[in-house]
């Protein structure tokens, strides 16, 4: 991507409102907000507030960067479905990123990157020169051996904050067709399909 172009990220994969702005790998502005719900209703005023801060407008941005989990179901879609909106709307790339490539990022392979699934479980994703292997949910003690003498990063050791990292991973692939952002979901819904038989329709 041109060195002076845009890119705007945004996160809510979790108990957060993150955002950055790049410009190049010129970090413009970023903001973290912690929060356990309410994500849908702060993003929008969040992204804006960040635009406005930099001196920029949504018009200015060559490309979106939205990350896709896994992580909370409801909080991946409302991150989800405002970057496919705004890309439509301002005819530029949506590229979504996964936790995994964002701690990964700025990190020397080989490594391997492991997120707290909870329940006793990890998901985890190992990236190589050769490229990266599909990411796992297993039980946490599973990759502790099988990912032995390979370096594992867990977010906390992540080299840049997660917006950050995932404006990155976008403005690196903006320039190549990407399929539109979807979310990365490696273990089903809690919730339980209903018990009761469904309506019958009459005619």
């Amino acid at each position: 991507m041109r060195s002076e172009a845009l890119t705007l990220a945004f996160d809510t994969s979790a108990a957060h409102c993150a955002a950055a702005l790049l410009q190049g790998e010129t970090v413009l502005a970023h903001r973290l907000e912690e929060m356990a719900k309410g994500q849908a209703e702060r993003l929008m005023p969040l992204l804006e507030k960040l635009l406005a801060e930099a001196g920029h407008n949504w018009r200015d941005l060559a490309a979106i960067g939205v990350g896709i989990g896994p992580g909370n179901f409801t909080g991946v879609r409302i991150s989800v479905s405002a970057a496919r909106g705004l890309a439509l709307s301002l005819g530029i790339p949506a590229i979504g990123v996964s936790s995994f490539e964002a701690v990964a990022e700025g990190a020397a392979r080989p490594i391997a990157v492991m997120l707290d699934a909870r329940r006793g479980e990890a998901y985890a994703q190992r990236f190589t020169d050769a490229g990266a292997e599909p990411p796992r949910l297993e039980p946490a003690g599973v990759f502790q051996a099988e990912l032995a003498g390979t370096p594992i990063l867990t977010p906390e050791q992540a080299t840049f904050p997660l917006a950050v990292a995932i404006a990155r991973v976008a403005a690196s692939r903006a320039e190549t067709p990407q399929p539109k952002p979807a979310p990365l979901y490696l273990r089903g819904a809690d919730a339980a399909p209903p018990s009761d038989p469904p309506p019958v329709l009459l005619d």
